[in-house]
């Protein structure tokens, strides 16, 4: 009869190809090296020892045997795609979660900018009002010295007009009183050089 290999006994008789090698280990099943030194197995020879399984049943269980390594591969395959999957969305919620962070980093420096500005708005505001009342203050100051200045031109003005008057009331009384003065003194003088003659004339008459 026809020899097959342990794969094959396996299949024949409806056992694993470990259990066929063990039986061949233990001698419980006898077996021959063919040409190229791998060991066969006399079909009659597992037909003894195990028996033949029908090929309808060996075939429904090599179909079935498929069926289960296709479903493990299937599972297999399932399961990677899940992990692709899986660490796809944990890469994508990494990116969600870097976004989310830089965001709230935007929006406290946001924040911040925002509050500088409104305290410089303030701030400014502040000093404009400051710089609108201290030129109003010195606006009033200017106008108060504006006043006092008039009013003491007002008074010099006056003043000098008074002055302008008198002197005016007292120049003709003073030229007057000069020539009344130097007549005095004219006629003064021309009786003291009368006298004089006079007193020249007598002495020059005793003499003779």
């Amino acid at each position: 009869m026809a020899k097959v290999g342990a794969q094959r006994a396996a299949d024949l008789t409806g056992k694993s190809k470990s259990t066929i090698q063990r039986a061949m280990k233990s001698g419980k099943i006898s077996y021959e090296l063919d040409n190229n030194d791998r060991r066969v197995i006399d079909v009659s020879e597992l037909e003894r020892v195990y028996g033949l399984v029908s090929n309808e049943k060996s075939e429904s269980e090599n179909t079935a045997k498929a069926d289960d390594i296709a479903k493990q591969a299937e599972q297999m395959l399932e399961s990677e795609r899940m992990k692709m999957r899986i660490q796809m969305l944990e890469s994508q919620l990494d990116a969600a979660q870097s976004q989310i962070n830089d965001l709230k980093a935007q929006r406290d420096q946001w924040q911040k900018q925002a509050q500088q500005v409104l305290l410089t708005s303030q701030f400014s505001q502040d000093q404009a009002r400051s710089l609108q009342d201290e030129l109003e203050r010195r606006k009033k100051e200017a106008l108060q010295r504006r006043k006092m200045m008039e009013q003491k031109k007002a008074a010099m003005a006056a003043k000098m007009k008074s002055m302008s008057a008198e002197n005016q009331n007292t120049a003709p009384n003073a030229p007057k009183t000069a020539e009344r003065q130097s007549e005095d003194d004219i006629a003064s003088a021309s009786g003291q050089l009368s006298g004089f003659w006079q007193k020249l004339r007598g002495k020059t008459g005793t003499d003779a």
